[in-house]
């Protein structure tokens, strides 16, 4: 394997059919990037052309320049081939924008300025091509006035011919300023690389490309493979940068990444390679729309005005395309319904358009890739009313507050950064649930009023049911109920209680009715109150249930209640008889009656205090603990 030791940067190319994209970066590289005959014999591209040539890029901090990397991303231009085109330009941070000066600015000139615009793209060189056979003053001027309502204002421009070289020793220069402005990628971001080819090599299998805008790719990875007919987990089994073998790749970079486990025929163009976790796949979603820039009246009238939003649209994300369904649900909040799930992020900008116009509808920020159903009148104009202060940019916090309770994974698979929702304050659960501070607070209050309203309803009871107590909260999962318990209350097998009651919890009446038992049961141990005698005393079954909770009582069986520690007292007085017994002696020794001696026996056989003999005699085990 080698390692490249320069730095990588991804372009793409924009603009009308036919103003010499291709020529240039033929040019610039030395390279072909018509990979097809027919694109060779037309001179036209019609796929994405993948070509690459080293720059010198001027340092950040001194005069010095260093050697990069430079891969170009070559679009075709005809309208015919816009998906196409946005296919190439949709990963790429930087873009070479070409209009040519003998036929000035175009339709596709328009339509690829407002997909560049509406992506946010915000750095790009224009070249003013074919400047050999026209003066570039009125095209230069042109772009200009242009670019100025868009994210490109700004952008240099340099007149050149590939035919002559003219101004390419400029535009060289221009690049390598435009690439050392670039933000650096972020090389410990989750992977989301985008494909955009898809073939065999024989003996090495699947291999797949794409754009890798940030994070890291390695030999032996495990990723997952998000396709139209849902995911899987695939293996990197080798990896290729500009033809170069690597044990890593990190953005940003074209990669070629060869996977083991799937055939090639299972790839396509608009999939995408994505660290496992970190997204959603989502046919619903809910967006903010940012309108396409308006455009002058006197190019196309019929754009003068933001154009409406049809009920059916194109939605472009990555390499991926996808026709969506158009629900406004007020203001610029609006719910789309994909045609199929795309693996989505909380922060995502789509780009919608209408094929059947032409036109560029806007930018879809992406708020919530796992929206919840409208069911009732007036949901629609709450949830718009909810986003009105949501950023556009994913935020854990924020995500947080709005859920309410979540799950870690589930911030994960909304685009949430791991070290953000591992530092985010939050009360944490077990199961991986987060619950809002604030939330939480509330949460308990309610949760000791629910508990003290129980307790008071039904005081013989241990607690409320914590799967109860989940249902009245409207909670996920009861661990998060446990998670609720404060000092205030007490978490006992599946029940919360309050802590103030736990060393009694029984109503004076009962209690006094229970200490009456247990003198009973003090002057004559064995001798287990019978059904008239709890009736005198008004305890019924849930009465002793909460006395033998309180440990006040111990159910030796159905009817029968001892005080605890009887069975160490009888297992005394039976192994003081010094041979096997029958059920007879033991009732003479313990002084009781049938009615106890019988279960109270199966209970200490069923203990292992006693040992039951084929004559149906017991004796005490030895290891029986007396003490």
């Amino acid at each position: 394997m080698s390692v490249s030791a320069r730095a990588q940067h991804v372009v793409a190319t924009a603009g009308h059919v036919d103003h010499g994209k291709s020529a240039l970066v033929r040019a610039l590289t030395g390279m072909e990037p018509d990979r097809y005959a027919e694109e060779r014999r037309r001179g036209m591209t019609i796929d994405l052309g993948f070509v690459w040539t080293t720059l010198d890029l001027p340092g950040r901090t001194s005069n010095d320049a260093q050697c990069v990397d430079v891969a170009f991303v070559d679009v075709p231009g005809h309208e015919r081939f816009v998906s196409t085109m946005l296919a190439g330009v949709g990963p790429v941070p930087a873009v070479l924008f070409v209009v040519a000066a003998d036929e000035g600015w175009m339709p596709q000139s328009t339509e690829h300025l407002q997909a560049l615009d509406a992506l946010g793209v915000q750095h790009a060189v224009v070249a003013v091509t074919r400047s050999d056979l026209a003066d570039p003053a009125r095209t230069v001027a042109s772009v200009q006035q242009r670019l100025a309502p868009t994210t490109l204002a700004g952008s240099t421009i340099v007149p050149v011919s590939a035919v002559t070289g003219l101004g390419m020793d400029r535009l060289r220069a221009a690049l390598g300023g435009l690439l050392a402005r670039l933000p650096t990628p972020d090389r410990s971001a989750d992977v989301r690389m985008w494909v955009d080819r898809s073939f065999s090599v024989t003996g090495a299998g699947t291999v797949v490309t794409g754009t890798l805008p940030d994070g890291l790719l390695a030999v032996g990875a495990e990723l997952d493979l998000h396709a139209p007919g849902g995911s899987q987990r695939v293996v990197v089994k080798g990896l290729q940068s500009l033809r170069e073998s690597r044990e890593q790749v990190s953005g940003i970079a074209r990669v070629a990444v060869n996977l083991r486990g799937v055939p090639h025929d299972d790839v396509r163009r608009g999939d995408a390679l994505v660290t496992p976790g970190t997204v959603t796949r989502a046919e619903l979603v809910d967006v903010r729309m940012h309108r396409a820039a308006r455009l002058t009246a006197t190019e196309r009238p019929e754009q003068a005005e933001s154009p409406a939003l049809p009920a059916q649209c194109l939605v472009h994300l990555g390499s991926a395309q996808v026709s969506g369904a158009v629900r406004p649900l007020g203001d610029d909040i609006v719910r789309l319904r994909l045609a199929r799930p795309l693996p989505l992020r909380r922060g995502d900008r789509l780009l919608l358009r209408d094929p059947g116009r032409h036109l560029v509808l806007g930018s879809a920020v992406v708020l919530d890739p796992r929206p919840a159903a409208l069911h009732r009148r007036g949901d629609a104009g709450r949830r718009a009313a909810g986003f009105a202060a949501a950023p556009d940019r994913v935020d854990v916090a924020d995500e947080l507050q709005r859920r309410g309770v979540v799950t870690a994974a589930a911030l994960r698979a909304l685009g949430c950064a791991a070290e953000a929702v591992d530092t985010v304050e939050a009360l944490r659960c077990a199961g991986g649930w987060l619950v809002d501070i604030e939330l939480a607070e509330r949460l308990r209050a309610r949760l000791r009023e629910a508990v003290a309203q129980h307790a008071s309803a039904r005081p013989l009871e241990p607690g409320l049911p914590a799967e109860q107590a989940r249902q009245l909260l409207a909670l996920p999962d009861v661990r998060v109920v446990h998670a609720l318990v404060g000092p205030e209350l007490l978490a006992r097998e599946g029940r919360i209680g309050l802590a103030q009651a736990a060393s009694d919890g029984l109503p004076e009446a009962v209690r006094r009715a229970v200490d009456a038992v247990r003198a009973d049961l003090t002057e004559h141990p064995f001798v287990a109150p019978d059904a008239t005698r709890l009736g005198e005393l008004g305890l019924d079954r849930r009465s002793l249930a909460a006395a033998v909770r309180a440990g006040l009582l111990d159910r030796v069986a159905a009817d029968v209640y001892l005080l605890p520690g009887w069975s160490e007292r009888a297992a005394r007085l039976l192994a003081a008889v010094g041979e096997p017994f029958t059920v007879s002696q033991a009732r003479s020794v313990l002084g009781t009656t049938r009615r106890v001696a019988v279960p109270l026996l199966e209970r200490l056989d069923a203990d292992h205090v006693t040992a039951r003999l084929p004559d149906d005699r017991r004796v005490v085990r030895p290891d029986a603990d007396r003490h």
